[in-house]
Order: C-alpha cells, then sequence, then structure tokens
C-alpha cells in the first residue's frame, strides 16, 4: 500500500513540475496589417507579445514574415530578429542578421557599427575584436547636447553615452555565457 501511495506521490509531484505548454499562437493576418510602429515597437503588441511569453522563435519567424510581407529592410527588424535568434542559441543566423545592420560611416554618429562589431565578436568568442570594438565605442566624443529618444510608451528618454556601451559592458562581464545570460548580465 505505502509503495502505491509512494509511486503515485511520485508521480503526481513529477507531472506537477512539468512547466506548461506556452502558447505561442497568434493570428498572422492581424499581424501583417501592423504598421511598423505597432509591430516593433509596442511592447505588448505585434512581435513582443510573443517573446515576452517565451517564444522567442517563433517572433523571430513573425519578424522575417512580417519582413518579407512588407518588403521591409529595416535595420531595426534585422536586429531584432538576429537577437531572438541569438536567444534562441541560432548564433550563425544572428550573426547572419546582424551583419546587415551596418550603418554607413558617414551616418554612424553614435557607435551602432562598434556595437555590432562588438555583438558579432561575442558570438564568435572573438575576445580580440571584442576588445577593440568596445575601445572604439567608449571613445566616441561626447556629444555637446544630450541625446533623446521617444519610448515606445511615449516616454522621452535621456539616452546613455555612449549608447550600447552597457550591453557590451555585460558581454565583457559574461564572456563565455550563452548570448541570453549575458545580455540579461548574467543573472539567472
Amino acid at each position: 500500500m505505502s509503495i502505491l501511495f509512494s509511486s503515485l506521490l511520485l508521480l503526481s509531484t513529477a507531472q506537477a513540475a512539468e512547466p506548461k505548454a506556452v502558447d505561442c499562437s497568434y493570428d498572422l493576418d492581424a499581424m501583417l496589417a501592423l504598421d511598423l510602429q505597432k509591430f516593433d515597437q509596442d511592447l505588448k503588441g505585434g512581435w513582443r507579445a510573443l517573446s515576452s511569453k517565451g517564444c522567442d522563435l517563433e517572433a523571430a519567424e513573425l519578424i522575417r514574415e512580417w519582413r518579407f510581407h512588407k518588403r521591409s529592410h529595416e535595420n531595426i527588424l534585422y536586429w531584432h530578429e538576429g537577437q531572438l535568434r541569438a536567444f534562441a542559441g541560432q548564433t550563425q543566423q544572428a550573426i547572419d542578421l546582424f551583419s546587415l545592420t551596418y550603418e554607413p560611416q558617414d551616418f554612424d554618429d553614435f557607435g551602432w557599427n562598434h556595437y555590432v562589431d562588438g555583438t558579432i565578436a561575442f558570438l564568435n568568442n572573438d575576445r580580440k575584436r571584442f576588445d577593440i570594438a568596445i575601445q572604439r565605442l567608449k571613445a566616441l566624443p561626447t556629444p555637446e547636447k544630450r541625446v533623446s529618444f521617444k519610448a515606445p510608451d511615449g516616454k522621452i528618454i535621456q539616452m546613455d553615452w555612449p549608447p550600447n556601451l552597457h550591453v557590451l559592458e555585460s558581454f565583457q562581464r559574461c564572456w563565455g555565457k550563452t548570448y541570453e545570460k549575458a545580455y540579461s548580465g548574467c543573472r539567472d
């Protein structure tokens, strides 16, 4: 009797410990109808609604589908798809997408290309290139006027300078970890 009870208890504990399946479904037609702002920047809609549930690959595929449907070549969409693929461990696909986001040198006042270089070097585990990229980003001259931007919720945010340095510093602290862990600052 006690063996049967123990077996039932063990079985019910194992079933309770199993994570519930996440619903990664979405209305493709509704997503494709969204404009760029709503699709990419709405924190509770667009692809971000999927990603926030842990559906990174589904969100990456949705971005890819949206780009093809809209014939969009927005750098931010390549970047966000790349991030989602990096979170999911699709490193080479992420690198390929990140590589599409380089800005022409004359238009890179914010050090975006150094951030891209550092991110790709991190994913390639190339410490020498990473160190060069982070040093170049740190060496950007501070603009005379503070730079701000409008967040998706409408709030005005004063940009830290140089932009994205905190991400590369997190990669530096978390060297050898996955992109997902390093991007989150190695928080478990």
